[in-house]
């Protein structure tokens, strides 16, 4: 016999994410990674917005949100803080063509993308700060100060 162990403890972002999943899964006209074959053989030209991929990890000084974001630039980038909600904004600009060339195919999604995140109770929205390097935007959230464990020395009498 095996224990396993339950952590009951609910995390916003895991549901978010869930959430999200489904609701791509739902509007998505191909599975990811394939594309739609037409009747005469070609591949038809599906078309569909993206959405950078993130990882969410908490320590007990903060929260830190990583998005992937290639060939991004920095000025193209937007995060803000209001009423508790985390929205990242931004846009992935399309290459000019160049005369002489011709695309037999073009896979990655070009646009404009949003991203928002209910931060938790324990955040602090004073303490976000944001940086971007080799195409990773990385976003800090602190935690409240009320919300860290403080250590009570017990005295023996």
């Amino acid at each position: 016999m095996s224990l396993i162990r339950f952590e009951n403890r609910w995390n916003p972002f895991k549901e978010m994410e869930e959430i999200q999943s489904r609701l791509n899964t739902l509007f998505r006209s191909t599975p990811p990674g394939s594309s739609a074959v037409r009747a005469d053989g070609e591949e038809a030209l599906t078309v569909s917005t993206w959405s950078p991929l993130v990882d969410i990890v908490e320590d007990e000084k903060e929260y830190l949100i990583k998005a992937e974001l290639p060939e991004i630039q920095k000025s193209d980038l937007s995060v803000k803080v209001h009423d508790g909600v985390l929205t990242l904004t931004g846009e992935r600009k399309l290459e000019k063509e160049e005369k002489g060339k011709r695309y037999h195919r073009v896979e990655r999604v070009y646009g404009t993308f949003a991203r928002s995140f209910t931060l938790p109770d324990d955040a602090d929205e004073t303490r976000v700060n944001a940086e971007f390097k080799d195409g990773v935007l990385q976003v800090h959230v602190g935690k409240s100060e009320k919300a860290k464990p403080k250590q009570i020395d017990v005295k023996v009498a």
